[in-house]
C-alpha cells in the first residue's frame, strides 16, 4: 500500500493526494456530510496524470471510484476502504467559446453554471440546466447522460455533446473533441461513456454545442382539474407556440400544497385546490411577437377549457419565484423527512393510473405515509418523494417493490436522469431485459477486464 502511494504521489505531487482524516472530511455521497472511506484521494490536474494514475490502477488490480461535483443521488460516487477516489476538482480549464460554430471546449471538473456563463458572455446558450447546476460538472453530467429542465427542447447530455476526450481502465487516451455535428465515421465511441457512470473510462475533457441566446422568456403557472386535459394543453401548446416550448413541469395537488398551501415562503400564486399546476415556459428570438403568441395560446387553452386558471410572469424576479416552487426541493425533504426519492419515466397516458396505485399501496401499508409527485411531465419523467417514518433497510425495500413493479408491468422505466449506482442495482431488472444487461457486462469486460473502474456500480462487477 504505501509503495502505491509513493508512486501516486510521484504522479501528482503532494498537493494532489489526500491521506486519513482529510479524505474523512471529505463526503461520496448527496447531501454531502463528510465520512469518504477510501485510502486516498488524488486529485490529478491533466488528462496525462489521469492516464498515468489508471495505468499503475490496472497493473495493481486497484479499484477506483470517480468523483466529480457529487450531486448524484443513487450512490455512484460512493467508496469503501479499499477504493482511491480520483477526483476532477482540479482539472477546471474552459477554453474560449468558438462563435462561429457554436462550440466550446472544457476540461470534466468544471461545474455546469461555469459553462453556462461562459456561453451566455458570448450571447450563447449552454441548454442543459440542473438545480445543482452550482455544483454538478460536466463530467458528471456525461457520465449519467443528465437531463433536466429544458430536455423537452434541447434533449438530454448526450445531445449537447460533441466530442470527448476519455481515459480507459489500462490508461489508454481515448481523444475524439471534433467539435462537428455530423461525423459518421465508424463508431461513436464517445456513446460508450454518456450515461456509463464511470464504470467504462474516466472523461477528462468535452466539446460541447452551444446554441443562440433566447431573446424572450415567458412564463407561466396554469391550473388544470383533470389529467386527460394535461395531455391535450401540452400538445396544443407546443404546436401554437411553434416549437419555442422549453419547459413543461407537472405539479401534483400534494405538491402544490405542500411547499405552497402549507407555508408562506412562495406566497399563493394560483389557488391551492386544483389537481394539478403545470409550469410552462416558453424561450424565442422576437420578445413583443413571442409574448402575444404565449398569452394567446394560454386564451386559447382558457376558452377551450384545458385550463381553468393562469397566472403569467410579468418579470424576470416573477418568473425566478414561480421556478422556485418547482425547485424548493430542500423544503420539501424537511417536510416528508427522511424522503425516499424515485426519478422515473413512463408513458404521459399512464401517470395517472399509476401514481393512483402507488399512492393506494402505500397507504395500504403505511397508513400515515405520505407521498408527492411533480417533474418534466413533457419528456415523460416524474419525481416521487415518499416518506414511511423510516429508512430502514426492509422498509425501503418494500418501498422500492412497490413503485418499481408497478413501472415495470407498464414497461416503465427505473431511472430517468440520476442514473443506477448502487442504490438502484438490484431493481435494473426492471427495466432492462436479462440480455441487455449480459451485453452490458460485456461491454465492461472488454473495457476494464480487472474490474478496478467504479467497481460493483449498475451491476456486479465482472473481473479476470
Amino acid at each position: 500500500m504505501n509503495s502505491l502511494i509513493s508512486k501516486m504521489k510521484q504522479i501528482v505531487g503532494a498537493r494532489g493526494i489526500l491521506l486519513g482524516a482529510d479524505v474523512r472530511s471529505r463526503s461520496d455521497f448527496w447531501p454531502p456530510t463528510g465520512g469518504c472511506q477510501a485510502k486516498a484521494l488524488l486529485r490529478p490536474a491533466t488528462t496525462r496524470e489521469v492516464s498515468e494514475i489508471l495505468k499503475l490502477c490496472h497493473a495493481e488490480g486497484q479499484t477506483v471510484v470517480t468523483h466529480g461535483g457529487l450531486t448524484g443521488l443513487v450512490g455512484g460516487a460512493r467508496a469503501c476502504e479499499d477504493d482511491l477516489v480520483l477526483s476532477m476538482e482540479r482539472m477546471t480549464d474552459i477554453a474560449a467559446v468558438d462563435v462561429i460554430n457554436r462550440t466550446i471546449s472544457v476540461e470534466a471538473g468544471v461545474p455546469l453554471q461555469k459553462v453556462q456563463e461562459a456561453a451566455e458572455a458570448a450571447d450563447l446558450l449552454f441548454p442543459l440546466d440542473l438545480g445543482a447546476r452550482g455544483s454538478a460538472t460536466i463530467g458528471g453530467t456525461i457520465s449519467t447522460n443528465a437531463g433536466g429542465n429544458s430536455v423537452i427542447r434541447y434533449g438530454m447530455m448526450r445531445n449537447q455533446l460533441l466530442g470527448v476526450e476519455a481515459v480507459l481502465a489500462d490508461g489508454t487516451i481515448i481523444s475524439s473533441l471534433k467539435g462537428v455535428i455530423k461525423n459518421n465515421t465508424g463508431y461513436d465511441l464517445k456513446q460508450l461513456f454518456i450515461g456509463s457512470e464511470g464504470t467504462l473510462g474516466v472523461v477528462t475533457r468535452a466539446v460541447l454545442r452551444l446554441r443562440p441566446l433566447p431573446r424572450s422568456c415567458n412564463t407561466a403557472l396554469v391550473a388544470i382539474d383533470d389529467f386527460e386535459r394535461l395531455g391535450r394543453f401540452l400538445r396544443d401548446m407546443d404546436s401554437a407556440l411553434g416549437g419555442t416550448l422549453s419547459a413543461y413541469e407537472v405539479l401534483w395537488n400534494d405538491f402544490y400544497r405542500l411547499i405552497v398551501a402549507n407555508s408562506d415562503r412562495h406566497g399563493l400564486p394560483l389557488g391551492p385546490d386544483h389537481e394539478f399546476y403545470v409550469l410552462i415556459e416558453s424561450t424565442g428570438g422576437h420578445e413583443d411577437a413571442d409574448k402575444a403568441r404565449f398569452e394567446a395560446a394560454l386564451e386559447e387553452a382558457l376558452e377551450q377549457e384545458l385550463i381553468v386558471d393562469a397566472v403569467v410572469a410579468q418579470s424576470k424576479q416573477q418568473r425566478e419565484d414561480l421556478w422556485a416552487i418547482r425547485d424548493d426541493i430542500e423544503s420539501l425533504a424537511k417536510k416528508l423527512f427522511p424522503p425516499i426519492t424515485y426519478d422515473i419515466s413512463l408513458g404521459i397516458p399512464q401517470m395517472d393510473d399509476y401514481v393512483s396505485e402507488v399512492r393506494q399501496q402505500l397507504t395500504e401499508h403505511w397508513p400515515d405515509s405520505h407521498m408527492v409527485a411533480f417533474g418534466h411531465l413533457g419528456d415523460g419523467n416524474i419525481h416521487l418523494v415518499i416518506t414511511v417514518g423510516s429508512l430502514e433497510t426492509d422498509e425501503v425495500h418494500a418501498v422500492n417493490e412497490i413503485v418499481y413493479t408497478a413501472l415495470g408491468r407498464r414497461q416503465g422505466v427505473i431511472s430517468a436522469e440520476h442514473g443506477i449506482g448502487l442504490d438502484k442495482r438490484e431493481y435494473l431488472k426492471h427495466s432492462r431485459s436479462a440480455e441487455e444487461i449480459a451485453l452490458m457486462k460485456t461491454i465492461k469486460q472488454a473495457l476494464d477486464p480487472r474490474g478496478i473502474l467504479n467497481p460493483n456500480k449498475i451491476f456486479e462487477v465482472v473481473s479476470s
